[in-house]
């Protein structure tokens, strides 16, 4: 896998040159997981985020009455798991590999790291997670819209 091409194409990473994006990609550590495997739990603390480099992810919660609702289902370059980095607190949802599944991780470590050395990149990152955030905020406002 070729961490850089990935890193450079997913919209999480827009707007940082190319010594940031080649020191996200020393950061960041290839994982993989079969269909069906648990990414994480909701309910986890949240320390990492992912990009998908191939197959998909499924995003799900718990209902109150027992088994999983499905919220959304990710595919490259697309990526989760930066909720927990932001606010510090525990997963809001489950993730799996719907698909076998090639991810990218980045940790709050490694983003840290990347912080001390490339502050702008730091915050062009920050402001790509706002966006995204930003965007799924107004999509379920939608989604509830429809509903009333």
């Amino acid at each position: 896998m070729e961490k850089l091409s990935v890193i450079a194409s997913s919209p999480l990473f827009e707007m940082l040159s190319t010594a940031e994006l080649h020191r996200l990609a020393e950061l960041a550590r290839a994982r993989s997981f079969s269909a069906g495997e648990v990414i994480f739990e909701e309910g986890d603390l949240g320390d990492s985020l992912f990009v998908v480099v191939r197959g998909q992810v499924e995003v799900a919660r718990r209902q109150p009455g027992g088994g999983m609702h499905s919220l959304t289902v990710l595919s490259p370059p697309e990526f989760f798991g930066e909720m927990g980095l932001i606010d510090k607190d525990f997963r809001s949802a489950t993730v799996h590999a719907k698909t076998d599944v090639a991810l990218l991780q980045l940790s709050a470590q490694d983003l840290r790291e990347f912080r001390s050395t490339h502050g702008d990149g730091f915050t062009f990152i920050v402001v790509n997670i706002a966006r995204s955030l930003s965007a799924r905020l107004r999509e379920a406002n939608l989604r509830l819209a429809s509903k009333a």
